[in-house]
């Protein structure tokens, strides 16, 4: 056999060493002036021959089509991963194969309910927002024509933990069906009265029905009390403060206003700043963006949901089991396995983005993401 030529043997030893770094540094991320402060998975704590497992991990699911995977631990991020994938916009169909980077902006979906959430939260600090226990139709008067007792009793409260009562499916209906719900809001002449015009079916704060309407409705009372449009509000109350000037909020077709349920896009990193915010009681970076008290308020389990988990304001609670302990954590989901995690008790941020709009594998945005956090990154998180 001849033996190799120094030339073979030097790129031998490169390839090694850069295998090393690369299990050194797995996903490790780059500064790019963006807000974030950055480390290694080591310096953060995390596992990297857990993390390094990533990609085999993904290779489970042929149809994965995982998009982004950042995490960020004790306020730096240090982990970001990026894929090749089928992607589509809001409303506007099938983009094709994206080459996904840093600077991508993917869509939110119903993680744009959160955003809501928090610019509430903004505005009631801001003392523009109706108290919270007070009736959603008085701020509505346009809609006086519409009030019943059982609609009178409906709270800001109640759309924040989507307990109002009404009849309403964009659960259990395709999103495409005539029949859902929410698809039927957004062709909607006007969203807002076709949401307070469905049947009442439950006394409000008793049962929790999923619905994009009561997300509409928090918006509607945000543009009537702050007079902004809720993209511009959310530019300078949310996302400036942030760091974030790229993003998109998409619009619904007939008025041609934000999509408030389903509409933000954003870069993965730009997502996960969401939950440092969340997870630093509404500080980014020395500044208060959030009042403080909202953020811990707003993942408190307010309604049970499906046996599995809990609900907040806007915000989703359950909790994974690890090396024997039980982790409670609130995260924000969207439709096609968007997801973004937040665990104080081992200051954990990850956000996922993924592609799994259609069938046969839209089912897999239940499984993938949650799998994600649950086998590779909290397992990864050292006490």
């Amino acid at each position: 056999m001849p033996r190799p030529s120094i030339v073979l043997l030097i790129l031998l030893a490169l390839a090694g060493s850069a295998a090393a770094q690369d299990t050194k540094n797995c996903g490790a991320p780059t500064a790019i002036g963006d807000g974030w402060s950055v480390a290694t998975p080591a310096q953060a704590g995390l596992d990297v021959g857990v993390l390094c497992g990533l990609d085999k991990f993904l290779t489970q699911w042929p149809a994965a089509n995982i998009h982004a995977v950042v995490a960020a631990r004790h306020g730096k991020l240090a982990l970001e991963r990026y894929y090749n994938g089928r992607d589509e916009r809001f409303d506007s169909g099938l983009i094709g194969q994206v080459a996904f980077k840093p600077e991508t902006k993917h869509d939110l979906r119903s993680i744009s309910k959160s955003v809501v959430s928090l610019l509430v939260g903004i505005a009631l600090g801001e003392g523009l927002f109706p108290p919270l226990d007070s009736p959603v139709l008085d701020a509505l008067p346009d809609y006086a024509d519409l009030r019943t007792p059982e609609r009178s009793r409906i709270t800001f409260r109640h759309l924040l933990t989507m307990t109002p009562g009404i009849a309403w499916d964009e659960t259990y209906v395709p999103s495409g069906d005539a029949a859902n719900s929410s698809l039927r809001m957004r062709v909607a002449v006007d969203p807002v009265r076709y949401v307070l015009e469905q049947p009442i079916v439950a006394p409000a704060g008793e049962v929790f029905v999923y619905s994009g309407g009561t997300t509409t409705l928090l918006a509607a009372v945000l543009v009537r009390t702050t007079g902004r449009r809720l993209d511009e509000y959310a530019r300078e109350k949310l996302f400036g403060p942030l760091d974030i000037s790229d993003f998109e909020w998409m619009q619904l077709w007939t008025t041609r206003e934000p999509s408030a349920a389903a509409g933000v896009r954003l870069r993965p990193r730009d997502l996960a700043k969401l939950g440092q915010l969340m997870l630093a009681d509404g500080v980014w970076n020395g500044r208060q963006v959030l009042p403080k008290g909202w953020a811990g308020e707003s993942m408190q389990p307010r309604i049970g949901t499906d046996g599995l988990y809990y609900f907040g304001y806007q915000w989703w609670l359950g909790r994974t089991f690890v090396r024997g302990h039980s982790y409670q954590w609130a995260a924000g989901r969207g439709y096609g396995g968007q997801a973004l995690y937040i665990q104080p008790d081992l200051g954990l941020v990850v956000s996922i983005n993924s592609g799994h709009y259609s069938a046969p594998n839209s089912r897999l945005q239940r499984i993938i993401p949650p799998a994600i956090f649950n086998r590779v990154i909290m397992p990864a998180a050292k006490d």
